[in-house]
């Protein structure tokens, strides 16, 4: 089981035998308390720490850096030239790793070649690398807190019904669930999830928003939009057990729902998936075993889709250093669990866990179904029994990625909702606290029956702005009726699309900083953040790197 699941539950066991009663009378005071344990919480803690505050993590994750250290390192970065302060000190420490010859143990610099997402790998001119190994992301997240002697309150998590202690419209303290309270000027909710600004009582969204809620074109249900190659396209395959026969039951992992209509809301939430880091070095390599619970059933749609001659199996296995890989969802049936995640952004620990399980059963169940089976493609057996999880990757976790791809969760209705469109420059942000530049990219959200009668999938969208676009400063903010001292850089205030290009880590590190600077300055001139001087975060932000408008060179 999953590192932070098992952790998940002895918690929440503890607090059952204890009959809901503190297990710990510690009570921890700072400038600022951070929750979460993502890019976003590092770089912020990193800014409080350099801005002379007093500041602690306190996260449900033992490891640092989010998906960032836990298999997303073949960076998704847009425009790299919009990525500075505390972000591209990140990426340059990258660069610094990879330039001794230890770093390369089991390929050469020069065999490893150069290729990135969409730029060049390694940018010796700027001295920034953009792809790494997990272990290396984790060490530098490390280091910075080492270097910075901030301390992490590890395996800490919010009691969420009645751990936020509110007066006045502020957050006082939270409790977790071991007991532990911390007590703060204030607060930043770096998590995925959004946890503690919901249990803060802020105002936030799940799932698409219609598209006629903040007058959108690619929001809401999009049925009939095939963008990238994460669809069935023209294949006519059955999705019923007996092809073709609608009475005799649908496959697994299809939804007998109609997908909705163009433009409709709804709460379905795109899909997420583990960043595998594999690897066929035979020395480093853990052959895919077969997952407790292991049921080749549920692949049988994937079984027809090979039959019709799909072969893009190994398509997003993208290289990292090392003969490894960052694998990424390819494919109209993939390593993204389509439709299975709905609940999960405002579930309990005990029912994220389980969906977490699920997906991992999934996902490694895919693998193993890949290098066994013998409906598979020869070739394609073949080819996935060469590959391997990383033995030197997540050692403590059986080598599968500590973090689930939480792509999308709660977002903040926050001052400022980012939409698509500031993202595709139809309207100006007037203060920008970062840029963001990635195409909007929403994965698939459901797998549905067409009227024809054939699977397909929807949801998965591509939309590139033209150029690098300002992320508002209210955007991270809540409004002030409901907060007055809590930053929420991670699960910002945004609509469903917009949010499917601010959602990369490089911009969570981005904003992190921006939160970090903008609640220490609110103590500095004894205001709350909402009421903060803009031209004194923009002035401080640009001092310490940040890029806060783009001029094309």
């Amino acid at each position: 089981m999953n590192f932070r699941i098992l952790t998940g539950f002895v918690l929440i066991i503890a607090l059952f035998l204890s009959g809901c009663k503190n297990t710990s009378r510690d009570e921890i005071k700072a400038d600022v308390i951070i929750y979460g344990g993502t890019s976003a919480a590092v770089t912020a803690a990193v800014q409080l720490a350099r801005s002379a505050k007093t500041v602690v993590v306190v996260c449900p994750d033992k490891h640092l850096g989010g998906m960032t250290s836990s298999g997303l390192g073949f960076t998704d970065t847009g425009n790299k030239e919009v990525i500075g302060g505390l972000a591209r000190e990140f990426y340059q420490r990258v660069y610094q790793y990879y330039q001794t010859d230890k770093s390369w143990k089991w390929q050469s610099r020069e065999e490893y070649g150069n290729r990135g997402q969409g730029t060049p790998a390694i940018d010796g001119d700027k001295r920034t690398m953009w792809i790494f190994e997990p272990h290396v992301a984790e060490q530098i997240f490390e280091d910075f807190v080492r270097e910075n002697t901030i301390q992490v309150y590890r395996e800490h998590w919010l009691d969420r019904d009645n751990g936020v202690v509110m007066k006045n419209g502020k957050i006082i303290s939270i409790r977790m669930l071991n007991g532990r309270i911390f007590t703060g000027k204030m607060f930043i909710d770096a998590t995925y999830e959004g946890d503690l600004m919901a249990a803060a009582g802020v105002s936030y969204t799940v799932g698409r928003e219609s598209s006629q809620t903040y007058n959108e074109k690619w929001n809401g249900v999009q049925a009939g939009l095939l963008h990238h190659n994460h669809h069935f396209g023209n294949r006519k395959i059955s999705p019923y057990t007996v092809p073709d026969d609608p009475d005799s039951g649908i496959l697994p992992r299809i939804s007998n729902n109609p997908p909705g209509e163009k433009g409709q809301a709804d709460k379905r939430v795109q899909a997420y998936c583990f960043r595998m880091c594999l690897t066929k070095v035979k020395d480093n390599r853990v052959p895919f075993e077969r997952p407790e619970g292991y049921d080749s059933t549920q692949y049988e749609l994937l079984v027809r889709l090979l039959n019709d001659g799909w072969r893009e199996v190994f398509n997003k296995f993208d290289p990292i250093p090392n003969r490894k890989t960052d694998v990424n969802n390819h494919g109209p049936f993939s390593f993204d669990n389509i439709g299975m995640n709905y609940a999960y952004p405002e579930a309990d620990y005990h029912e994220r866990a389980e969906i977490i399980k699920e997906h991992e059963k999934y996902q490694k169940g895919l693998l193993y179904f890949y290098a066994t089976d013998e409906r598979v493609p020869d070739e394609i057996r073949s080819e996935m029994r060469q590959w391997g999880l990383a033995k030197d990757e997540f050692t403590d976790n059986g080598n599968w990625p500590h973090q689930i791809y939480v792509r999308e969760a709660r977002r903040m209705k926050g001052a400022f909702v980012m939409t698509e469109h500031e993202v595709l420059g139809d309207r100006m942000v007037e203060q920008s606290i970062g840029m963001g530049s990635y195409t909007m990219d929403s994965h698939n959200v459901q797998r549905y029956i067409t009227p024809e009668g054939y699977a397909q999938n929807e949801g998965d969208i591509g939309i590139h702005p033209e150029k690098p676009y300002r992320i508002a400063m209210g955007s991270i903010l809540p409004k002030e009726n409901e907060c007055k001292n809590l930053v929420v850089p991670v699960a910002v205030s945004s609509s469903h699309i917009a949010y499917g290009s601010i959602r990369m880590e490089p911009v969570f590190m981005i904003l992190g900083q921006s939160a970090a600077t903008i609640v220490s300055l609110a103590i500095d001139q004894k205001v709350i953040p909402q009421k903060l001087d803009y031209q004194l975060v923009k002035q401080t932000l640009e001092n310490d790197g940040q890029v806060l408008e783009y001029h094309s060179l």
